[in-house]
């Protein structure tokens, strides 16, 4: 049956219900001489900034621009709109896991009964994670979870805990 527009405004996406925030702060700059047209970054509490991403950018301006708008670490993306920089940045918790796992990117899952880890989406033994383990058991209290890491820079790692 096809959709009548006057009476189905949730399809058109006209609900009324505000979109979820995305970003915890947003800044513009203007950058002059910085080359490319994105930059992704990590901004650690202890004042490094890790570039992520292929683009090779310098993201110091737009950590400055930063400054003051949100408290480090958060991980932010900054994109070229025309003259000025438009630069997103979100919270984010970064955790040093010893010993230190292999690999880059986490997946940890558990379900109440069976522990589960991909390390870089290849599937091993969930014991090579017992620092990831700790971390998301100790955050839900034992409730099921699934936890996710990437590695920053070293032994820290970017973690996010959900609950299952």
């Amino acid at each position: 049956m096809p959709l009548d527009p006057g009476r189905h405004w949730l399809e058109a996406g006209i609900t009324g219900i505000a979109r979820a925030r995305e970003w915890d702060a947003v800044v513009t700059v203007s950058a002059p001489g910085v080359v490319g047209e994105e930059a992704e970054f990590v901004a650690l509490a202890d004042g490094r900034l890790v570039a992520e991403g292929e683009h090779g950018l310098d993201p110091s301006p737009f950590a400055a621009a930063l400054e003051g708008a949100l408290e480090r670490p958060y991980r932010a993306v900054a994109v070229r709109r025309e003259s000025v920089w438009a630069v997103g940045a979100v919270s984010i918790e970064v955790a040093e896991l010893a010993p230190d796992p292999r690999g880059t990117d986490l997946e940890l899952t558990w379900d109440g009964t069976t522990l589960s880890l991909t390390v870089d989406t290849l599937p091993v033994d969930p014991a090579n994670a017992d620092a990831l383990e700790r971390v998301a058991s100790a955050r839900l209290h034992g409730r099921p979870y699934s936890a996710r890491a990437h590695r920053l820079a070293g032994a820290l790692w970017e973690i996010l805990v959900l609950p299952l």
